[in-house]
């Protein structure tokens, strides 16, 4: 007995998906840079499928109680897959580091070098300050009578 339509119709969605993915999907071929550096791209890989059907009567309900005349079939199937960029793996001098490619890595640096910001700034007005009052001292005085 051959299984139902839909089976076929989830079977060539599936088959399709796993032909796109693979492990080099999610851990991408290694590059080595002229110093001997090894880095190595990493993706977060999402995929989903779905498939549906339907069976029609012949019209007029001909050939309803005859076991020879199968119903009418419609289907569909369809899937996709999102590859995102996640980081990489930067491999040499001893050492391993991630360098994730999110952007809330820019927010984190910004709220790393706040406290540097801030010195610096007062550093700034500290500097306007002195010399406001170095020109100050420095103009005469304008008397009017």
């Amino acid at each position: 007995m051959s299984g139902h339509p839909i089976e076929g119709l989830m079977k060539t969605a599936m088959e399709n998906i796993k032909e796109m993915i693979d492990v080099n999907t999610v851990v991408g071929d290694p590059v080595e840079s002229p110093d001997g550096t090894v880095i190595i791209p990493i993706s977060r890989v999402s995929c989903g499928f779905a498939a549906g059907g339907g069976e029609f009567e012949t019209s007029g309900g001909e050939g309803k109680n005859d076991p020879e005349q199968s119903p009418f079939f419609g289907g569909g199937s369809g899937g996709g897959v999102s590859v995102q960029p996640v980081g990489f793996l930067v491999v040499g001098n001893g050492s391993v580091r991630l360098l994730p490619v999110d952007n809330n890595v820019i927010a984190d640096r910004i709220i790393d070098m706040a406290p540097q910001l801030l010195s610096q700034l007062q550093d700034i007005f500290s500097r306007k300050e002195t010399r406001s009052r170095v020109t100050t001292a420095a103009r005469p005085a304008t008397i009017i009578e």
